[in-house]
Protein backbone atom coordinates (compact mmCIF):
# COMPACT_ATOMS: atom_id res chain seq x y z
CA UNK A 1 0.00 0.00 0.00
CA UNK A 2 3.02 1.98 -1.00
CA UNK A 3 0.31 4.19 -3.56
CA UNK A 4 -1.20 7.27 -3.25
CA UNK A 5 -4.35 8.54 -2.95
CA UNK A 6 -5.21 10.08 -6.55
CA UNK A 7 -6.88 13.22 -6.69
CA UNK A 8 -10.60 13.50 -6.98
CA UNK A 9 -11.23 10.43 -5.89
CA UNK A 10 -13.00 10.12 -2.62
CA UNK A 11 -10.86 8.80 0.38
CA UNK A 12 -13.06 6.48 1.05
CA UNK A 13 -13.75 4.66 -2.54
CA UNK A 14 -9.94 4.58 -2.41
CA UNK A 15 -9.53 3.15 0.88
CA UNK A 16 -12.54 0.59 0.14
CA UNK A 17 -10.76 -0.25 -3.28
CA UNK A 18 -7.25 -1.00 -1.58
CA UNK A 19 -8.93 -3.48 1.15
CA UNK A 20 -10.91 -5.46 -1.44
CA UNK A 21 -7.95 -5.78 -4.14
CA UNK A 22 -6.03 -6.89 -0.96
CA UNK A 23 -8.36 -9.74 -0.16
CA UNK A 24 -9.08 -10.60 -3.67
CA UNK A 25 -5.20 -11.41 -3.69
CA UNK A 26 -5.62 -13.02 -0.88
CA UNK A 27 -3.08 -11.04 1.36
CA UNK A 28 -5.64 -11.40 4.35
CA UNK A 29 -5.45 -15.39 4.55
CA UNK A 30 -2.30 -15.64 6.25
CA UNK A 31 -2.61 -12.79 9.12
CA UNK A 32 -2.48 -14.81 12.50
CA UNK A 33 -5.47 -15.44 13.84
CA UNK A 34 -7.74 -16.03 10.58
CA UNK A 35 -10.32 -17.85 10.90
CA UNK A 36 -10.75 -17.28 14.51
CA UNK A 37 -13.44 -15.56 16.70
CA UNK A 38 -12.49 -12.30 17.90
CA UNK A 39 -11.97 -11.72 21.32
CA UNK A 40 -14.72 -10.80 23.66
CA UNK A 41 -15.47 -7.10 24.09
CA UNK A 42 -17.60 -6.80 26.89
CA UNK A 43 -14.85 -6.41 29.41
CA UNK A 44 -14.63 -2.98 30.90
CA UNK A 45 -11.54 -1.32 28.95
CA UNK A 46 -8.19 -1.81 30.24
CA UNK A 47 -5.07 0.60 29.45
CA UNK A 48 -2.44 -2.11 29.98
CA UNK A 49 -4.24 -4.82 28.43
CA UNK A 50 -1.29 -5.39 26.26
CA UNK A 51 0.92 -6.39 28.70
CA UNK A 52 -1.51 -8.68 30.30
CA UNK A 53 -1.70 -10.02 27.24
CA UNK A 54 2.08 -10.61 26.76
CA UNK A 55 2.59 -11.94 30.07
CA UNK A 56 0.01 -14.68 29.30
CA UNK A 57 1.16 -15.64 26.04
CA UNK A 58 4.50 -15.93 27.77
CA UNK A 59 3.41 -17.98 31.27
CA UNK A 60 4.69 -14.90 33.30
CA UNK A 61 2.60 -14.71 36.61
CA UNK A 62 3.06 -12.02 38.92
CA UNK A 63 2.09 -12.74 42.13
CA UNK A 64 2.40 -11.10 45.53
CA UNK A 65 4.87 -13.20 47.22
CA UNK A 66 2.16 -14.00 50.07
CA UNK A 67 0.24 -16.16 47.14
CA UNK A 68 3.33 -16.60 45.15
CA UNK A 69 3.84 -18.79 48.08
CA UNK A 70 0.55 -20.34 48.81
CA UNK A 71 0.55 -21.37 45.25
CA UNK A 72 3.94 -23.08 45.40
CA UNK A 73 2.71 -24.86 49.32
CA UNK A 74 -0.08 -26.44 47.40
CA UNK A 75 2.05 -27.61 44.17
CA UNK A 76 4.88 -29.44 46.35
CA UNK A 77 1.78 -30.97 48.50
CA UNK A 78 0.68 -32.60 45.22
CA UNK A 79 3.98 -32.76 43.95
CA UNK A 80 4.80 -35.34 47.11
CA UNK A 81 1.44 -36.82 46.57
CA UNK A 82 2.77 -38.01 43.06
CA UNK A 83 6.92 -38.81 44.17
CA UNK A 84 8.00 -42.16 43.65
CA UNK A 85 9.81 -41.98 47.40
CA UNK A 86 9.77 -41.53 50.65
CA UNK A 87 12.91 -39.04 50.10
CA UNK A 88 11.46 -37.25 47.80
CA UNK A 89 7.84 -36.31 49.79
CA UNK A 90 10.46 -35.17 52.61
CA UNK A 91 13.00 -33.47 50.25
CA UNK A 92 9.90 -31.13 48.39
CA UNK A 93 8.10 -30.97 51.43
CA UNK A 94 10.99 -29.34 53.71
CA UNK A 95 12.23 -27.26 51.05
CA UNK A 96 8.67 -25.68 51.00
CA UNK A 97 8.84 -25.58 54.59
CA UNK A 98 11.99 -23.63 54.72
CA UNK A 99 10.70 -20.69 52.62
CA UNK A 100 7.20 -20.99 54.43
CA UNK A 101 9.55 -20.60 58.06
CA UNK A 102 11.55 -17.98 56.39
CA UNK A 103 7.89 -15.65 55.15
CA UNK A 104 6.76 -16.29 59.14
CA UNK A 105 10.00 -14.67 60.69
CA UNK A 106 9.44 -11.54 58.18
CA UNK A 107 5.99 -11.29 56.73
CA UNK A 108 6.24 -10.72 52.57
CA UNK A 109 4.11 -7.31 51.64
CA UNK A 110 0.64 -8.08 50.28
CA UNK A 111 -2.68 -10.27 51.40
CA UNK A 112 -1.66 -12.28 54.79
CA UNK A 113 0.20 -15.33 54.17
CA UNK A 114 -1.92 -17.59 56.00
CA UNK A 115 -0.16 -20.66 55.86
CA UNK A 116 1.98 -23.27 58.41
CA UNK A 117 4.93 -25.32 57.60
CA UNK A 118 3.51 -28.72 56.38
CA UNK A 119 3.66 -31.88 58.99
CA UNK A 120 5.98 -33.90 56.97
CA UNK A 121 5.56 -36.85 58.69
CA UNK A 122 1.87 -36.73 58.75
CA UNK A 123 2.25 -36.05 54.29
CA UNK A 124 4.29 -39.59 54.70
CA UNK A 125 2.45 -41.42 56.87
CA UNK A 126 -0.46 -40.54 54.08
CA UNK A 127 1.95 -41.36 51.12
CA UNK A 128 2.78 -44.59 52.77
CA UNK A 129 -0.79 -45.71 52.79
CA UNK A 130 -1.88 -44.42 49.64
CA UNK A 131 1.67 -46.51 48.06
CA UNK A 132 0.45 -49.23 50.03
CA UNK A 133 -3.04 -49.63 48.88
CA UNK A 134 -1.13 -49.23 45.09
CA UNK A 135 0.70 -52.01 45.98
CA UNK A 136 -2.21 -54.40 46.74
CA UNK A 137 -4.09 -53.82 43.96
CA UNK A 138 -1.45 -54.76 41.44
Amino acid sequence: MTERKPPGVSFESFVDRQIREAAERGDFRALPGFGKPLPDDTAPYDEEWWVKDKMHREGVSVLPPALALRKESEDALAAAGRARTETEVRRRLEAVNEKIAAALRRPPPGPPLGLVPHDVDAVVRRWRAAHEEDGARE
